[in-house]
């Protein structure tokens, strides 16, 4: 989807907001960050260790002195948007904060310093804040980073991270990026969605709701498919939460997403690689780790390399209610993307042996998918019946009927 210019993120104060997008404002906040900086450092302040409250008082007194001293000519609420800047750029992540602290969106992204889009309800919108430069966006980025020991610069110049509340973050430098540092938050819910919440926003069926429960208690190897922002994590999220609580749960990802609302998991996460470009711990290494960790079950939080070959392995030797989760636009399209990643992996058998453990290691694959308006719906929940030669023998038991718009129960057909 293709943001609109035209359409802005609304805004409680016009005024003020091209106040805050203007080179004045920029360079007016760039300079009070500098002298608050310089305040902390003359007097030793340890601000790290303040509350909000205390950081608070601090740079509104600050912003008082500031204006008087400087004899600066901005209104009370314009000191106001300044000092909540600022606090921001102490404490928090810069001119995005606010964005984040915003439950309405889902997704921010930054290209470049002067242009920031957030989602909202499935559709991009043009964000009323922008950084000062580059640096700036890279000062942020950097902020991002530090508590997970990631970093980016001219020889690693992407890198994949979270943050503390588990949000997704992407970020791309130059000389890659040639227009600026960008970043891409693709946020997580603070209280993350139930059942019915999905219920109710049409998701998926009562019908559809009952039987998913059913398959997880009853241990059925599942996989989760769909394409970009589909809500794939989000599902699994769900399905994971009707894990018996006798249950050990290993999950292994890239950046740590999952939430599981479970009594007994350990959650690994990959490492890259050193500056010597060594010590890595790949997605494989943890499947194969998990192996030895006496799992009950083992979720990866995405298939997207070698470690598809473990994570079908596991799923055929006693590891049964494993789950993950798979880029494919469909339930056909993932058989064919699960053959294309074990190729990369190195697999040299035949197509028919390696079909064959597909779908001995996988009973049923749910297709999610997001339409054009932003809704999240479930497509399908395939079941894997076994294969007939070259070809994999599936059945749809629920389809999602776009022309109608209802879920279908294949079931009752016979």
């Amino acid at each position: 989807m293709r943001p609109d210019s035209q359409m802005n993120a609304p805004s409680s104060d016009p005024q003020i907001t091209r106040f805050r997008l203007s080179d004045q404002y920029q360079q007016l906040k760039n300079n009070f960050h500098r002298h608050l900086i310089q305040q902390i450092e003359e007097r030793n302040l340890d601000i790290d260790h303040w509350d909000a409250q205390k950081v608070e008082r601090f740079v509104t007194e600050q912003m008082r002195r500031y204006v008087i001293e400087q004899r600066l000519p901005i209104n009370q609420r314009e000191s106001e948007a300044l000092a909540r800047d600022a606090r921001d750029e102490l404490m928090g992540y810069g001119p995005i904060q606010a964005l984040i602290d915003d439950d309405s969106v889902n997704d921010i992204v930054v290209n470049g310093p002067n242009t920031v889009f957030v989602e909202r309800d499935g559709r991009l919108y043009s964000a009323p804040v922008r950084f000062f430069n580059d640096a700036h966006v890279v000062r942020v980025i950097q902020r991002i980073l530090a508590p997970i020991g990631r970093r980016v610069d001219e020889s690693t110049p992407m890198v994949d991270a979270r943050l503390p509340d588990g949000s997704r973050v992407n970020a791309i430098i130059p000389p890659i990026a040639l227009d600026g540092p960008c970043l891409s938050i693709r946020k997580f819910r603070r209280q993350p969605l139930s059942a019915d919440d999905l219920l109710r926003l049409g998701t998926l069926s009562a019908a559809e709701l009952q039987f998913l429960k059913e398959r997880v208690e009853k241990r059925t190897n599942l996989i989760v498919v769909g394409g970009t922002g589909s809500g794939k994590t989000t599902f699994l999220n769900l399905l994971s939460q009707w894990i018996p609580h006798d249950e050990r749960v290993i999950t292994v990802e890239d950046a740590a997403e999952l939430r599981l609302q479970h009594p007994h998991v350990v959650r690994l996460e990959t490492r890259p690689p050193n500056l010597e470009g060594e010590r890595a711990v790949t997605a494989r290494d943890l499947v194969r780790n998990a192996l030895r960790m006496r799992p009950d079950r083992i979720i990866v939080g995405e298939v997207r390399g070698d470690e598809v070959l473990d994570m079908l392995q596991a799923m055929n030797t006693g590891h049964d209610g494993s789950m993950t989760t798979l880029h494919a636009n469909s339930t056909r399209d993932a058989i064919h993307r699960l053959e294309l990643l074990a190729g990369f992996a190195g697999y040299t058998g035949s197509e028919i042996t390696f079909r064959g453990q597909i779908a001995s290691a996988i009973q049923l694959m749910v297709h999610v998918s997001r339409l054009k308006g932003g809704e999240r719906r479930v497509m399908s929940i395939t079941e894997v019946l076994g294969t007939r030669g070259h070809e994999m023998i599936m059945r749809d038991l629920f389809r999602y009927d776009l022309e109608r718009g209802e879920h279908v129960d294949c079931r009752e057909r016979g």
